[in-house]
């Protein structure tokens, strides 16, 4: 079998632990998180755990019915790409001095990026889109000298106007 990256959008009780729990879960497995974004939804009550994670899809489904018995756990939906919104965040400190700031922020300006910081001997860049853009600015950056970068972890909505939240919370007022 073949092993894939798969995106999991995972809703929980926003409560201390509930992250150990999910993340352990995959550990205990033996399985690598790739990617891993947790904060707020729109219901301070609720929180979003957005997963990328390399592995077969026969396991990925035993890891998501381990997940799904996990009492915190209100919904988990697989994101496939091309039905998902996701970006990630990118902050990049460059070497640029006066002999070749003009050209690191032609490459900022060519990926409609945000120069964040200026200082006399380095620029931060701010870029937010998918994996595949990151790494191009990363690429064109490269020469000039990556000093420090930071990259967050995937975050992802559903496309279209259903709401993931609002299903999980009818379900969970439906059981209470």
């Amino acid at each position: 079998m073949t092993t894939t990256t798969h995106t999991l959008s995972v809703l929980v009780e926003n409560k201390p632990g509930v992250l150990t729990r999910v993340a352990g879960l995959f550990a205990r497995r033996g399985f690598n998180i790739e990617s891993l974004a947790v904060g707020p939804t729109e219901h301070p009550e609720v929180s979003r755990i957005t997963i990328l994670v390399r592995v077969e899809g026969t396991i990925l489904e035993q890891v998501t019915k381990q997940l799904n018995k996990l009492v915190n756990v209100l919904k988990i939906v697989e994101l496939e790409e091309k039905q998902a919104v996701q970006r990630e965040l990118l902050l990049v400190k460059v070497r640029a001095d006066e002999t070749n700031r003009r050209d690191v922020l032609q490459v900022v300006e060519l990926f409609k990026a945000k120069v964040a910081d200026v200082g006399p001997e380095a620029v931060t860049v701010e870029l937010t889109g998918r994996p595949d853009k990151l790494e191009a600015m990363l690429k064109m950056l490269e020469p000039y000298g990556i000093r420090e970068m930071v990259q967050s972890g995937m975050v992802a909505l559903g496309r279209g106007s259903r709401s993931m939240t609002q299903a999980a919370l009818r379900s969970v007022d439906r059981s209470a």
